[in-house]
């Protein structure tokens, strides 16, 4: 697919078919993740596949809503601390951005395989740490249901350029 057809496509996809996704489909996904760029080269990311039932009902506890219980997969994106690129400077942690980067691949990855998913991040981290014994240091950052869409792209709504630009003038 076309980069700018595929960025058109992608959406936040909440209602998902409970098909089972192909073992494939889901390892292209984790190299996209795998091969996104991070500060320094450190990849200070750790990703956690959950399907089976018990665990992607346990997600319930931790992001109560209806509609993630559709999803026959659930990779919890975590950003690993003890590995992330702080900068001397003021000691900026780059761990949540390496992360984004690598879950927005992930979900490009997805769009063009035919598959769907939504960031998710208002969720209990430390109940999600607990329930999948996630060590300290990782922190669970990003859940990402993935599925086969049930709905249609809608219309996107986006700015225009000259309300999100400014063109520097000397």
């Amino acid at each position: 697919m076309e980069f700018q057809n595929l960025i058109k496509n992608r959406f936040s996809v909440r209602s998902l078919k409970n098909t089972a996704i192909e073992p494939a489909k889901i390892n292209m996904i984790l190299e996209a993740g795998k091969l996104a760029p991070s500060a320094v080269n450190f990849q200070p990311r750790h990703f956690i596949v959950v399907q089976q039932t018990e665990n992607l009902k346990k997600i319930k506890a931790i992001y109560p809503r209806e509609w993630i219980t559709s999803a026959p997969v659930l990779i919890i994106a975590c950003s690993d601390h003890s590995k992330s690129w702080k900068r001397r400077l003021d000691g900026k942690d780059y761990a949540d951005i390496d992360i984004s980067i690598a879950v927005d691949h992930m979900t490009l990855q997805a769009v063009e395989i035919g598959l769907g998913t939504c960031w998710v991040c208002n969720f209990d981290a430390k109940k999600c740490s607990e329930l999948f014994n996630i060590p300290e240091h990782i922190e669970p950052v990003v859940i990402l249901p993935l599925g086969y869409p049930d709905v249609s792209a809608p219309q996107k709504k986006r700015k225009t350029l000259e309300e999100i630009t400014h063109w520097e003038t000397f």
